[in-house]
């Protein structure tokens, strides 16, 4: 009888190892939702390549009035840092466009891409500080 039990407790745990190293089903992946947009740093080199590739972009320069005024990069709209918050800016009405974010050294650029990227903007690049910026600037 005892053997019995000896053999019986040897099954059971035959079996639930077994049981336990079973292949399980795969799941049923779950809907994707739409992907999340991850925060872009780029170069300024290929910052200047989306610029002149002739493809529609938005070189958006998030300092302050006085530091645009004293020069900023060609075709730039200003949109200061601060300003940026928490609505849509109405000089960027698409979501969707290619937005080349910069400031005077990075931390602004980097600021309001991630604040642009939370908003909804599908397309946005920080490509640094204008101290890194080794072509043209212009003045108004």
């Amino acid at each position: 009888m005892k053997k019995f039990f000896v053999y019986l407790s040897l099954a059971l745990s035959a079996l639930t190892l077994v049981a336990c190293a079973a292949p399980v089903a795969a799941a049923t992946p779950a809907p994707t939702a739409t992907p999340a947009v991850a925060y872009q740093k780029i170069t300024a080199e290929q910052a200047k390549a989306r610029m002149d590739s002739g493809d529609p972009v938005i070189i958006l320069d998030v300092r302050t009035k006085e530091e645009y005024d004293a020069g900023h990069i060609e075709g730039a709209i200003l949109i200061p840092n601060e300003t940026i918050i928490d609505t849509q800016p109405e000089l960027l009405p698409d979501l969707n466009a290619e937005i080349l974010v910069y400031c005077r050294s990075g931390n602004r650029s980097a600021q309001s891409a991630k604040k642009l990227i939370a908003m909804g903007y599908t397309n946005v690049y920080d490509f640094g500080g204008i101290i890194d910026w080794p072509y043209d600037v212009v003045t108004d």
